[in-house]
């Protein structure tokens, strides 16, 4: 995503795998199902090294919770039909997630 006069989200719909690994290609994830794993341990940076945003928007159903053992730097539960922002930190190398209400 780049901010400008015109900003395009890109919008993909992705499972966590059996790792806990979310591997997105676009700005925006859609969980639409939690049936391999419901936590998110390592998200790979789709950036080419550059820091960015990438939101999360769970409408599994269920809850999908971050844990620590990989590049999330919180742990935190996402609600169903919450949507959360990540953002990766280059200088941490770990996503940062944004404050939940």
């Amino acid at each position: 995503m780049f901010p400008g006069l015109t900003t395009k989200v890109s919008e993909s719909i992705l499972t966590i795998d059996v790792l806990g690994v979310l591997s997105p290609k676009t700005d925006y994830v859609r969980i639409e199902s939690t049936a391999t794993s419901t936590a998110i341990a390592t998200i790979v940076p789709p950036y080419g090294g550059f820091s960015g945003a990438l939101f999360v928007h769970n409408s599994s159903g269920g809850n999908v919770t971050t844990v620590t053992t990989g590049n999330v730097l919180t742990a935190v539960t996402i609600g169903s039909n919450a949507l959360v922002v990540f953002i990766y930190s280059k200088t941490l190398n770990k996503y940062v997630v944004g404050a939940l209400a």
